[in-house]
């Protein structure tokens, strides 16, 4: 599949029914690790999202995953796609895939043409002393401002501010952390929202898997329903299935094959 000199890459549209919707992932699955600045000049060279690199690991996969500018210890959407890349194009049998990973073990399994993710679930903390920040940022006052291990999360009033909005990005970018995760009831779905990591050289992403492990549980708090549907309205938007187990977040997806090519190095 690989060798001393030439690299394949898959690129999947992940949570999209079809090409050029939701988020776009590049996928490399090597027998073994490049090094870690090669790894980071790979995912600068792609200039995608994320990254995602799987090694097998005894009878289960290690995965990683790098932005254009550092590594991150989760996301969904290349978990997703790296799923889609074994199942589709590695001949992948078994039920479920058990991904190791910085946030624990992450499994996936296939239903058809979805694929489900099972992830640990984040909380959100209260965070009343963000909501200066935040209001700077989004040019609105946000009704709630809440704080998950990674992101900041604002809740506002409905699907139009949503679609309306505008964020400073430059302001966003001076807080110490990750993101910011913007959420409102949805006209046709249970929740909508959008999410901006400029520290991570991602202005806005298209579709964020790992966000809805903060924004579901939130949403379940909101409603009293243990399934919903969300939809994150960037650009390329997609849709996100979620249900809460627990301390586990289930999100359920489809990926389409963009691209299979091959890196030389």
């Amino acid at each position: 599949m690989i060798s001393d000199t030439t690299i394949e890459l898959y690129q999947v549209d992940a949570f999209a029914e079809k090409l050029f919707e939701g988020n776009p992932a590049a996928v490399i699955i090597r027998n073994e690790w490049l090094p870690d600045q090669v790894m980071q000049q790979i995912a600068e060279e792609n200039n995608l999202a994320e990254t995602a690199y799987v090694v097998p690991e005894k009878d289960q996969y290690r995965i990683r995953w790098f932005t254009p500018v550092r590594e991150v210890r989760l996301c969904g959407h290349a978990t997703l796609a790296s799923a889609h890349v074994l199942y589709q194009h590695l001949d992948c049998k078994t039920p479920s895939i058990v991904f190791e990973s910085l946030s624990g073990p992450l499994t996936v399994s296939k239903n058809g043409t979805r694929y489900l993710m099972d992830f640990p679930a984040d909380q959100c903390v209260p965070a009343p002393e963000h909501l200066d920040d935040i209001s700077a940022v989004l040019g609105l006052v946000p009704d709630e401002v809440c704080k998950g291990s990674d992101d900041l999360l604002a809740l506002v009033q409905s699907q139009s501010v949503i679609d309306d909005l505008k964020p400073d990005l430059s302001k966003l970018n001076e807080l110490d952390v990750r993101g910011l995760l913007v959420t409102a009831r949805g006209d046709e779905v249970d929740f909508v929202s959008r999410c901006f990591f400029p520290r991570y050289g991602i202005d806005e992403d298209p579709v964020t898997g790992s966000a809805h492990t903060l924004l579901a549980p939130f949403w379940v708090q909101k409603t009293g329903k243990q399934k919903l549907q969300a939809q994150q309205r960037s650009a390329r938007s997609g849709l996100v299935h979620c249900e809460l187990e627990g301390d586990r977040v289930l999100l359920g997806g489809t990926a389409v094959t963009y691209m299979q090519g091959k890196i030389k190095l």
